[in-house]
């Protein structure tokens, strides 16, 4: 029987095997999930969010033993160069503008696919990465040198200020065929990190009263007897904390209620296991220990009748707890990214999803995006749905959340960055680390 030690390095390994495999060595993009796809002639496109986690991965899989020191820093060194150099500018093909970079992208050119958005916070993932790179390699060396200063430079570029379009809150991204998305980040979700890092700029900072426009549409809430800052699916509580460790620091909000924001996301997680076992829409399969609704992939869109009740399924959304969506799928990853806050219920449910449920060791990347136990209903299916794909965006955190359990060690090379600093500082935070 493995110790828990031994299946959390399991799994970082198998989850960091995707950067390995799932990456252009050329340019360092990471392709967004493994799948094939017909509308665009040239393979399914990067994700630059992915690339960002995939760049914060390098640190851990050199401390765990999983690639050289060397081998992580010639990977890390392609993707900066490629960001340094690719066209930046208002053209509709370009790879970025103002700093910010598109969403997607295509992995061979590097240039804007699908004509997505040019991403505020997709750019902020991308940079935390980068920056996590150059608290890492800190060598007295040509190419850890090089990190460091290429790091810094295309971090310093990005003009947060732009991204405001003449609000106090800033615009969720931009397209060069309409301009400025009328969406807002306002409200507590994963933008938290995008705040951070642009009001800690040392060049195109945003105004402190922006935070507040941000806080201005936090939501507290009491729900299955926690009080708590709401946000219904798992990732928006996980990703900014994969970069920063909010114990013993608060900000104003946090303040008021008397706790931080990793506390907040412990209540969140017991919240999300309470709903299972609630239950509320009948599911198959949710229990105290298979739990986890968030951002991801499910079965639809399909409407089916199943036992006499109308079962409508999704595709990809953000599921959410108690308020949904909610159409049976669960995510296990987001459940393993949640160890760090509450260790005593989701190492519980790690072994469920492993020895019960079998969902991690016949991938070769671990932990599968979602299952969907009620789809199983429909005529000709057997087993229940497993999605076929997985995400760049779900395997990072899997090994960057376990490492932070494991050791601090995304934490600790954060609180040393000058800029999430002077951004925790600049939105008000306090505490003794600070």
């Amino acid at each position: 029987m493995k110790s828990v030690e031994d299946t959390l390095q399991d799994i970082q390994t198998k989850a960091f095997h995707y950067f390995q495999c799932e990456a252009n060595p050329v340019n360092g993009l990471i392709c967004d999930k493994t799948a094939p796809d017909d509308t665009w002639a040239q393979g399914w496109p990067a994700s630059i969010a992915a690339t960002g986690f995939a760049l914060a991965c390098y640190p851990v899989a050199v401390t765990r033993g999983f690639i050289s020191r060397e081998a992580a820093v010639q990977r890390t060194l392609a993707t900066l160069r490629f960001f340094a150099q690719s066209a930046q500018g208002p053209e509709p093909d370009a790879t970025g503008y103002r700093g910010f970079y598109y969403h997607f992208l295509d992995m061979h050119t590097g240039r804007r696919a699908w004509q997505c958005e040019l991403s505020s916070i997709d750019t902020a993932l991308l940079l935390a990465g980068m920056l996590t790179c150059a608290r890492f390699f800190t060598a007295q060396t040509p190419t850890e040198i090089e990190i460091r200063s290429l790091a810094d430079a295309l971090y310093r570029r990005v003009e947060w200020d732009w991204a405001l379009d003449g609000d106090a809150a800033m615009s969720m991204g931009w397209r060069p065929e309409i301009g400025f998305l009328p969406s807002r980040w306002k409200g507590y979700n994963e933008a938290l990190l995008l705040y951070l890092l642009a009001l800690g700029s040392p060049t195109h900072p945003i105004p402190q009263h922006s935070y507040q426009a941000w806080t201005s549409g936090y939501e507290w809430k009491q729900i299955y007897g926690y009080n708590f800052l709401y946000a219904g699916a798992l990732f928006t509580h996980q990703f900014p904390q994969i970069w920063i460790d909010f114990r013993g620091i608060q900000d104003g909000f946090m303040r008021d209620k008397g706790i931080d924001y990793f506390e907040n996301s412990r209540r969140a997680a017991y919240v999300q296991r309470q709903y299972a076992i609630a239950n509320p829409l009948g599911f198959d399969g949710y229990t105290a220990n298979c739990w986890g609704l968030t951002a991801s992939e499910g079965p639809g869109p399909d409407t089916v009748l199943i036992d006499g009740v109308e079962r409508q399924f999704f595709g990809y959304v953000a599921r959410g707890v108690p308020y949904g969506p909610d159409d049976g799928t669960i995510a296990p990853w987001s459940v393993v990214a949640s160890l760090p806050f509450a260790p005593e219920i989701v190492l519980p449910a790690i072994d469920y999803f492993i020895d019960e449920l079998k969902l991690h060791d016949v991938n070769p990347y671990g932990f599968r995006a979602t299952i969907n136990p009620t789809y199983a209903a429909k005529p000709g299916a057997a087993g229940g749905w497993v999605s076929p794909w997985h995400f760049g965006i779900n395997q990072g955190p899997v090994v960057l959340m376990i490492e932070n359990h494991r050791s601090g060690l995304l934490w600790s090379l954060m609180r040393e960055c000058p800029y999430l600093t002077q951004g925790l500082r600049r939105a008000g935070f306090d505490g003794d680390r600070l």
